[in-house]
């Protein structure tokens, strides 16, 4: 079997420098703050990306382009004989599809994965990617096992303000003045394409007491994990900007835990940041690969 490139995008919360570390290619999400193009852990670090959000500036987000996404291929290709791409859900953005568009031209060389992932859910689906490289499958392969579990993962996150849910219509300018005066905490999920809303808290204590309970009654109602199974999931955080509140997040997450599980704490991507905000926290999961 030929060799394989993995490829992805900055949503996966993979920064250029880990990418080098574990052998994969991060495409970087481009953004257009007050008029300016940025891109991603390129030009715009998370320091100087809280800084403008919180100053108001007027930031969206946008897709690699057509361009950036084939050189890459194109420069890949030059040395691998397959890419796999695994960019963000298609649920959520047209970056998939139009990737999916793409790869048309290239005769199945490169395969672009659609398993309606974001975050740590998709940086799981990288290094299942990776692993299955390890194990000698082909792209179209690898494509194939993920696609076939995309569903197998569960992501529950709290947002600290409301402010960036109303100014991305959201939650309505009531709902959001309301919901500051009494300091409500909503709980979002994700489970497949979409980020619905899940529960409100009253505090951010409350909140991740729900989310915390939430994933306990996926590993076992919808997962398996007993003591009999053993753990079946790798159980992943993120937040926004404040991570000392994550640390702490993390310590109380490995406590109700148990230890049973390894789980790490990541910066989430400036592209899901810029519509909760900062001091937003987030638990997912994402079922261990059946090969």
């Amino acid at each position: 079997m030929g060799s394989v490139a993995v490829v992805t995008d900055s949503n996966s919360g993979i920064s250029q420098a880990e990418a080098k570390e574990l052998g994969v290619w991060v495409l970087p999400m481009p953004f257009y703050i007050d008029g300016k193009l940025y891109f991603e852990d390129i030009n715009l670090t998370q320091e100087e990306f809280y800084k403008l959000l919180e100053n108001d500036a007027d930031i969206s987000t946008s897709m690699p382009s057509p361009g950036d996404v084939t050189d890459l291929w194109d420069k890949l290709l030059k040395d691998f004989d397959e890419v796999v791409y695994i960019p963000m859900s298609s649920g959520l953005s047209s970056s998939c599809q139009t990737a999916v568009m793409l790869a048309e031209d290239y005769d199945g060389r490169v395969q672009v994965v659609n398993n309606q992932r974001i975050s740590i859910t998709q940086r799981r689906s990288v290094m299942d990617a990776l692993e299955l490289t390890e194990f000698g499958k082909g792209a179209a392969e690898i494509k194939q096992i993920l696609e076939d579990q995309k569903f197998e993962s569960s992501i529950y996150i709290t947002v600290d303000t409301l402010k960036y849910l109303k100014k991305g219509g959201r939650v309505t300018p009531a709902a959001a003045a309301l919901g500051t005066l009494l300091k409500i905490k909503p709980v979002l999920t994700i489970q497949g394409e979409k980020l619905d809303a899940f529960a409100k808290a009253r505090a951010m204590k409350q909140a991740k007491q729900i989310m915390i309970q939430s994933m306990k009654n996926d590993l076992i109602n919808r997962f398996g994990d007993s003591e009999a199974t053993g753990c079946t999931v790798h159980l992943d955080g993120a937040y926004t900007k404040d991570e000392a509140a994550a640390m702490k997040f993390k310590a109380e997450i490995e406590k109700e835990f148990s230890g049973a599980v390894e789980m790490i704490m990541t910066p989430l991507s400036l592209s899901v940041s810029c519509h909760i905000g900062p001091g937003a926290l987030a638990i997912g999961c994402s079922r261990i690969m059946k090969i």
